[in-house]
C-alpha cells in the first residue's frame, strides 16, 4: 500500500473551501488505497482529512508528539498511532514511512514541512515525489517566489521540476504515482 504524508494546516483556514479541500483529498486518498501518514492531531483541517479517508475506509497513521498527546490533541481513530519524543522525530518518521510528500494550505509549519522535504531530496537524494496541493491559488505566491530564486542564480531550474503542482486532488495523486525523480545537483 502507498503511504502519502499530507502536511496541512492545524488550523481550518478563513474559507471553507479549505475544509472542502481536505475532505476531497481524504476521499481520493482512500479511494486510491493510499495511507494517510500525517501528524496525528485531532485539530484543524489534519482532524478532517483523517476523519475523511476513514469515513471512506481508508487507514490513517497519526506520527504525534509526546507533547501534544500530554495536551490531549491525538486523535482518537488512528489506524496506526505512532508518538515521537520531537517534532524533529516526527519529521523523520513521516520522511521514513511515507513513499511521498503532500502539501494543502497551511501555516508556516506546514511550509517548513515540505521544504524540509525538498531540501533532502536536493542533498540526500530521496526520490519520493512532492507535492503541493495548490488549493484556491495558495501556493501561487510561493511559486513565483522559488521562480525568483531560479532566475536569481540561486536554484538550479530543473529542481523547480521535483514540485508537482495541481489544484485537483486525484490528479496531484495520479503524478505522485507517475513522479520521474529529478536528479540535477543542487549546485550549478
Amino acid at each position: 500500500m502507498m503511504k502519502i504524508a499530507v502536511f496541512c494546516g492545524s488550523n481550518c483556514g478563513a474559507s471553507g473551501i479549505y475544509r472542502e479541500a481536505s475532505v476531497a483529498l481524504g476521499r481520493a486518498l482512500a479511494a486510491e488505497k493510499i495511507q494517510l501518514v500525517f501528524g496525528g492531531t485531532s485539530k484543524g483541517l489534519m482532524k478532517i482529512i483523517a476523519d475523511t479517508v476513514l469515513e471512506n475506509g481508508g487507514s490513517v497513521h497519526g506520527i504525534i508528539t509526546q507533547g501534544l498527546v500530554d495536551k490531549g490533541q491525538q486523535y482518537p481513530n488512528l489506524t496506526v498511532p505512532e508518538v515521537v519524543a520531537t517534532r524533529s522525530l516526527r519529521k523523520i518518521r513521516m520522511a521514513e514511512v511515507s513513499d511521498g510528500f503532500l502539501a494543502m494550505p497551511g501555516g508556516i509549519g506546514t511550509v517548513e514541512e515540505l521544504f524540509e522535504m525538498w531540501v533532502d531530496a536536493q542533498f540526500e537524494g530521496h526520490k519520493k515525489p512532492l507535492g503541493l496541493y495548490n488549493v484556491n491559488g495558495f501556493y501561487d505566491p510561493m511559486l513565483q517566489f522559488i521562480d525568483t530564486m531560479i532566475r536569481e542564480g540561486f536554484l538550479p531550474p530543473q529542481q523547480r521540476d521535483m514540485l508537482i503542482v495541481d489544484a485537483d486532488p486525484r490528479a496531484l495523486l495520479a503524478r505522485c504515482r507517475t513522479f520521474t525523480p529529478v536528479t540535477i545537483p543542487k549546485w550549478m
